[in-house]
């Protein structure tokens, strides 16, 4: 008797191989946001047009729309992939659970180098957040809920810190968290103008002269 794909113990734990159509179309969709995230961040989403992001990938527009609708879809998609892959947000790289772990500081030090290998996600981030500051962009609200998601998140973890002792008590989270993104924001675009900036540098900085406490052999914590 034939034993069931399903009761195979061979199988078992494994999960299913897309096979066929399906694991080719979501191939291609990976290649178009690729394309995409390449043609945006050079010439922004006002200049880039998904005929240069069909070009590039020598297929026809009517291919391109029949993955992604819209050219605002694609550049929906194009975001999320570039957010979850170097953001601050915690879908990246177990980023809360490293907050958690070892505290926001060092957390955050180590997102920094890791995001040094990742310069053109980070350039398509810079220009299309300067981009989606005019209200009619179509990012706009994108990026709002995108930085107050930032905000909270970072506020919680600082939050975290101060209840394990790791800053001081009288630290305010939320002031923490904007002060945190604006120097990151700031020094990742010095970075991406002139990469001689050591952005790694400059962030650790911010940690020994904001918060002191927060890094190992910082200045001891005061109730």
């Amino acid at each position: 008797m034939t034993t069931p794909p399903e009761a195979d113990p061979r199988r078992a734990g494994k999960p299913a191989r897309i096979r066929g159509p399906y694991a080719k179309s979501a191939q291609r969709s990976k290649e178009i946001i690729e394309a995409a995230t390449t043609v945006f961040a050079t010439h922004g989403y006002r200049g880039g047009s998904l005929r240069d992001i069909a070009r590039q990938l020598d297929l026809s527009l009517t291919s391109i729309v029949h993955h992604f609708g819209t050219k605002y879809e694609l550049l929906e998609a194009v975001l999320e992939r570039a957010d979850k892959t170097v953001g601050t947000g915690f879908a990246a790289f177990d980023f809360e659970a490293d907050c958690a772990e070892h505290g926001v500081a060092l957390a955050t030090l180590e997102r920094v180098r890791s995001n040094l290998e990742r310069p053109e996600l980070l350039r398509l981030l810079a220009i299309l957040a300067a981009e989606s500051s005019a209200p009619e962009h179509p990012a706009h609200d994108w990026f709002i809920n995108r930085y107050r998601s930032k905000r909270e998140s970072l506020a919680a973890a600082f939050a975290f810190d101060r209840t394990k002792g790791r800053i001081d008590s009288g630290r305010d989270p939320e002031l923490l968290s904007e002060l945190l993104i604006g120097t990151w924001d700031g020094l990742q675009l010095q970075w991406l103008i002139d990469p001689s900036t050591d952005m790694e540098r400059g962030m650790r900085a911010f940690f020994e002269w904001a918060i002191p406490e927060s890094l190992p052999g910082g200045d001891e914590v005061t109730s």
